[in-house]
């Protein structure tokens, strides 16, 4: 009997989770294809000025920080996941041609802000999906894959556009119509080749997900993640600052989205390794290796002043993205009740984007102010004391 029972083979992530990472791979590779070459696009070929390329930019992102929050309702409204995050996605992949075919700033405000709401409708859907689909035991797994095939998508776009620039003579609208096979690749993948657990359309997703008894049901638990992952957020604050340093550091302006690239190799390597290990060890040491592993990167980062050192903080990035996406995703997922999962990751993304907005300002004025040295310190002073907030949690749960 024992040897029968050592037989049964460990669970495995379904290959539905598989399909949902490529997804997000295919799209991603789609949206940084365009994403990576049009500020020079927008100032270089339009003749749009900088300050307007930030407020459609900031404008984007505030859409689709709105828009998340009320997808995640809706999909829990509805009992729904997938025709949401099929939604999502086509309106993603349909704004792409309208990138090509720009005349001028207000077709880019509408493809950006197309682009975004898609992108807000799907985030907390798909994660959502995600939760309902991976076995408990794997969700650290299945939510780390994910991270992990969507970012190499990260990387894989800018590369890609990158070699068809050298080779089409810098024709931006050539590459944006590239950029529309993969994301239509994504949505007929997603519409085909995922299928929506029964057990999610449940008749409690019919309530109102916000209402006040719902809201109450999300926990005190759920909450900590939230400040949590807020906290996290302020601690790493925008990536644009590494490509700033990156220049300060001496690397060559052409060379300098190596920067990025070489971050989202390491995130795409760790993120599933990573997701695994959190399956089976406490989520908070993870987190506290995550803080501490960030915190090493901004000292390194705000002492360096040869590349060597700049890479060597980049890379310690990544392993921290590895480390923490994953693993907050997985703990919103085990902190909500089942049917307010869309809910609960939308305020998650919510709250860490608002998070990431007030980093990035206060990043700014202390580079602006102080200097760099300054910004990179404060991210480690956050990790300093998020980690103080942890350890205390920590010590407060053992002593109930």
């Amino acid at each position: 009997m024992k040897n029968e029972v050592s037989k049964v083979p460990p669970p495995r992530l379904p290959t539905a989770i598989w399909v949902l990472g490529f997804v997000s791979l295919l799209m991603d590779v789609s949206s940084e294809m365009i994403h990576s070459l049009l500020p020079m696009f927008m100032v270089g070929t339009l003749g749009i000025s900088v300050a307007v390329v930030g407020l459609i930019e900031g404008l984007a992102e505030a859409t689709a920080l709105i828009v998340k929050v009320f997808s995640g309702v809706i999909s829990d409204w509805l009992g729904k996941r997938k025709a949401l995050a099929v939604l999502g996605y086509g309106l993603g992949a349909a704004s792409k041609p309208l990138f090509a075919l720009a005349p001028g700033a207000a077709w880019i405000v509408s493809a950006r802000l197309i682009d975004r709401v898609g992108k807000g409708i799907r985030g907390a859907p798909r994660d959502a999906l995600v939760a309902d689909i991976a076995p408990p035991k794997l969700r650290g797994a299945a939510f780390g894959l994910r991270q992990s095939l969507d970012t190499v998508g990260a990387f894989a776009g800018p590369l890609l556009a990158a070699g068809l620039m050298l080779l089409w003579a810098d024709n931006f609208r050539a590459v944006f119509w590239v950029a529309i096979i993969p994301a239509a690749l994504a949505v007929a993948l997603l519409a085909f080749g995922v299928r929506e657990p029964g057990h999610a359309n449940t008749t409690a997703a019919r309530g109102n997900p916000i209402s006040r008894a719902n809201l109450r049901r999300l926990g005190t638990a759920y909450w900590w993640v939230v400040a949590v992952g807020a906290v996290f957020t302020l601690a790493r604050f925008s990536e644009a600052f590494l490509v700033l340093r990156a220049e300060q550091t001496g690397v060559a302006v052409a060379l300098v989205p190596l920067v990025m690239v070489a971050m989202n190799v390491v995130y795409a390597a760790s993120a599933y390794p990573f997701g695994k290990l959190s399956d089976r060890v406490p989520h908070g040491a993870m987190l506290l290796a995550g803080l501490a592993v960030l915190a090493a990167a901004d000292i390194v980062i705000a002492t360096s002043s040869h590349w060597s050192g700049l890479l060597v903080g980049v890379l310690l990035w990544g392993v921290h993205m590895g480390l923490t996406q994953g693993l907050l995703a997985a703990m919103v997922a085990d902190t909500a009740p089942a049917d307010l999962r869309g809910t609960a990751f939308g305020f998650f993304n919510l709250v860490s984007g608002g998070a990431m907005l007030a980093a990035s300002v206060i990043a700014g004025a202390l580079w602006e102010y102080l200097g760099p040295g300054w910004t990179f310190g404060a991210g480690a002073a956050f990790c300093g004391l998020a980690a103080l907030a942890l350890a205390l949690r920590r010590r407060a749960m053992r002593l109930r």
